[in-house]
């Protein structure tokens, strides 16, 4: 090897040392911008596609959520996968948008601000907002087909004429045999029905059947009550706030066989 190529080879291995010092690592602080925007996008897709938490703000669930006006509520995670591949099955606690006639007296949540209201519109996209529509949890009683009523001697809700066993109720209107029942003057507060629930919606009620809202509320609307398959937006599974009432949200098989 002569001088000259040893001396080429020196500097070029210098050049290229010297090359690699100069390469400065990322700033921390270049990287954040990039690492917002990958947390966002990766909130978006989860809340869209597979899950979303969502604050319970009334007692009608109770007592298996929690929720009242200016208290804190449950806060719950609902997946959304289930239904993709099956709908709702009796038992099941959902989240759905409500129908319009269950949406009376509701109001926007948005500010009249058009930044902030702007605002507001990214922030629910990314689960930072609630959502500015009607959502609602209620239990599934009965699909597409099945006729649903109430009650029978002992006071038990109906379905196809079988009485359902419904554990998770705790508080409901009187129904006392011979005095107050579907049949006497005074009629008990259980008594409705009977409904055959149309193709592709469902019968859904509260655990708290003496305050809550739902298809018996609304059985003289359109849809006698009932609330499209199509509304639903997902499965209520897990209580994750606050930390004293963590833990799974039944779905009993309420229908006897």
């Amino acid at each position: 090897m002569t001088p000259d190529a040893t001396e080429q080879e020196q500097t070029g291995g210098k050049s290229r040392r010297r090359r690699g010092k100069d390469k400065k690592p990322r700033s921390f602080w270049r990287e954040i911008p990039i690492l917002i925007v990958v947390a966002l996008l990766l909130s978006f897709l989860l809340q869209t596609f597979i899950a979303r938490v969502y604050l319970i703000p009334s007692e009608s669930m109770e007592p298996t959520l929690h929720g009242c006006p200016g208290c804190t509520g449950d806060r719950i995670v609902v997946e959304k996968i289930s239904y993709r591949f099956g709908d709702p099955e009796p038992g099941d606690v959902v989240v759905f948008r409500g129908p319009e006639s269950w949406s009376e007296g509701y109001s926007s949540t948005r500010s009249d601000n058009v930044v902030i209201r702007g605002l507001q519109e990214v922030g629910s996209l990314v689960g930072l907002v609630p959502p500015d529509e009607n959502d609602l949890v209620k239990r599934v009683i009965a699909t597409g087909g099945q006729t649903v009523e109430c009650c029978d001697d002992q006071g038990r809700v109906l379905v196809d004429g079988k009485p359902l066993d419904e554990p998770y109720i705790t508080m409901d209107f009187p129904f006392i045999p011979g005095v107050q029942t579907c049949d006497t003057a005074v009629k008990s507060g259980r008594c409705f029905g009977p409904v055959t629930v149309p193709e592709g919606h469902l019968w859904v009620m509260g655990d708290n059947r003496s305050n809550s809202a739902d298809s018996r509320y609304h059985v003289s609307d359109e849809m006698q009550g009932t609330i499209p398959v199509d509304n639903v937006i997902g499965k209520a599974t897990f209580i994750v706030l606050p930390p004293s009432r963590w833990g799974s949200i039944p779905s009993p098989d309420i229908q006897q066989q």
